[in-house]
């Protein structure tokens, strides 16, 4: 007998034939065989089910609600979640009530005008704001490990996700790193919806915008882009995007992680981007013509691009006078030179040049380094180290002793090493000089900087005296120049020279006085206030007349 020619198979059976043998694989625990990015829903609610179970194997907090749809013309329904990162009372009290019971009430054979029960689902029985429909299982699974419930219903290959994420947050409070006398008392927190939310209620326009998308491949964090449209120049906003959706990394816990990522220059010892907790600090960059960068999980907003004088300068300038925010920023450049340059200049001094110095002063500075037995550089360098652990000390311990240690060790430490004759009392301080002046300036990142160059000074110093000191201080204003930020020359406005961003530098203007953004950042839209607004005494009534 011949044998009888096989039946070619339907575009249906072979479907049915693929979903099969996709459903042996997975109970066959091979489900890194299956491209999940390619994977669609199935219509078995069972076969959906395993490939979950198989892909969340020994993973504790994934649950499953099963029940049944309608009275009469049951269905079976599923709700896939991961436990601990959803609403659980939300799902007992809303969801489930709404599905078991109003659709037990309704009956869905009575709704039979509906083309499938997702329809009937979306627009009569759920009540939450946003909810999506989803056909793929990357997608799915995504939305549940970001706290969204997954309805799957039997006979459908399309599902319902309903973000319900419950997260515990801190309450709004005054940032510790950026207290202020005067101003808001109001602090970013871990949760990226309430900080953005405090960021538009300062600038309620429509040309705020908020681009969303996610990061990391593990951990898939919420990153948000804010600007304003018409204000921030679009060859910086596109810049910016180009930078943060090129990074291709596994984790992004911190907003850190994505600053080391785009930042222009990664070996510079300057920071090119600022970070701030304070949304007003945010609101005040984005009408300058700024783009920030929001990350789920961390209190620091990115702010880029920043240039030198941004990072000497604080949120509290703008909330005094500008005779005293003018004084406080000369203040801070003085510091900024003191915390580079004050122990090398000592060095040099007492080292190379003593005819520098003053003869009485230079007799008090001998008799009190008569019984070191180190030179100035190894001196510099016992107090330096030692007040670097102190400064670390503080800052890792409780902050109920952490601030105790830190003073109690700075006196202990600096009066043992006089008396025990390893340094001298002129040194002690100079090195108390230079600590002091380092917290004086704003950005920690920026004082981080300055501490670790202070170091290689030091050493030209102790080499060549002011010689070494002076090529120091070239080398670095080469590199400033030089330096970039988006495309933005760093010294900006000192170099290129700009007189309309002089204004907000070294020096604070009057509001009235400050008619334009900063120009080498904004050249559209750049009028700030308009002209001829500088306050006066009111005309009496005769004067009117």
């Amino acid at each position: 007998m011949s044998k009888k020619m096989k039946k070619p198979l339907t575009i249906e059976e072979k479907k049915r034939r693929d979903e099969e043998e996709a459903l042996e694989r997975l109970e066959e625990k091979y489900i890194n065989d299956i491209d999940i990015n390619n994977l669609k829903v199935y219509s078995s609610l069972e076969k959906n089910l395993v490939y979950l179970e198989a892909l969340f194997n020994k993973a504790s907090d994934f649950n499953t609600r099963n029940f049944k749809l309608g009275d009469e013309k049951e269905v079976k329904a599923t709700l896939v979640y991961v436990q601990g990162i959803v609403n659980k009372g939300f799902i007992n009290d809303t969801i489930l009530r709404e599905l078991m019971i109003i659709s037990r009430d309704q009956d869905i054979k009575s709704l039979e005008r509906y083309s499938n029960l997702i329809d009937l689902i979306e627009d009569k029985l759920l009540t939450m704001g946003t909810i999506k429909r989803r056909d793929r299982f990357s997608t799915i699974i995504d939305d549940m490990l970001c706290g969204h419930v997954v309805l799957f219903i039997d006979g459908y290959d399309e599902v319902i996700s309903i973000p319900i994420p419950t997260r515990e947050v801190r309450n709004v409070a005054e940032p510790e790193t950026e207290s202020v006398v005067r101003g808001p008392r109001e602090g970013f927190v871990e949760s990226i919806d309430i900080n953005l939310s405090l960021v538009r209620g300062r600038i309620k326009t429509t040309d705020l915008k908020f681009e969303s998308f996610r990061l990391g491949r593990v951990s898939k964090t919420d990153i948000t882009i804010a600007y304003i449209e018409g204000i921030a120049p679009q060859d910086l906003i596109d810049e910016v995007m180009n930078r943060v959706k090129r990074i291709d990394v596994d984790m992004v816990n911190e907003s850190s992680i994505i600053e080391q990522l785009v930042e222009d220059d990664p070996f510079s010892p300057f920071p090119q981007i600022s970070n701030t907790e304070r949304p007003d600090g945010v609101a005040s960059s984005l009408n300058e013509g700024r783009v920030c960068i929001f990350v789920d999980g961390t209190p620091f907003v990115l702010v880029m691009p920043s240039v030198f004088v941004h990072f000497l300068q604080a949120t509290e300038d703008y909330y005094q006078r500008f005779f005293f925010s003018s004084f406080v920023r000369i203040l801070r450049f003085t510091a900024f030179l003191v915390a580079l340059l004050g122990p090398s200049v000592y060095i040099a001094i007492t080292t190379f040049h003593q005819e520098m110095i003053p003869t009485k002063l230079l007799l008090s500075i001998v008799a009190s380094r008569a019984g070191v037995p180190f030179p100035a550089l190894v001196e510099a360098l016992i107090m330096e180290i030692a007040f670097e652990f102190l400064r670390e000390a503080g800052i890792r311990l409780p902050k109920t002793v952490g601030q105790a240690v830190s003073i109690v060790g700075a006196l202990v430490v600096g009066e043992a090493a006089v008396q025990a004759g390893l340094v001298s009392q002129a040194m002690v301080i100079v090195v108390a000089l230079t600590g002091i002046a380092s917290f004086m300036i704003p950005a920690y990142n920026f004082a981080l900087g300055v501490r670790l160059i202070r170091f290689g000074v030091m050493f030209l110093a102790a080499s060549w005296g002011m010689f070494g000191i002076t090529f120091a201080i070239l080398a670095l204003l080469i590199h400033l120049c030089s330096l970039r930020t988006f495309g933005i020359p760093y010294l900006s406005p000192i170099t290129p020279v700009d007189w309309e961003g002089l204004k907000d530098s070294f020096v604070k203007v009057p509001e009235w006085f400050k008619n334009s953004r900063p120009p080498y950042l904004v050249k559209d839209d750049n009028q700030r206030i308009r002209s001829n607004i500088k306050p006066s005494p009111a005309k009496g009534d005769d004067e009117d007349e």
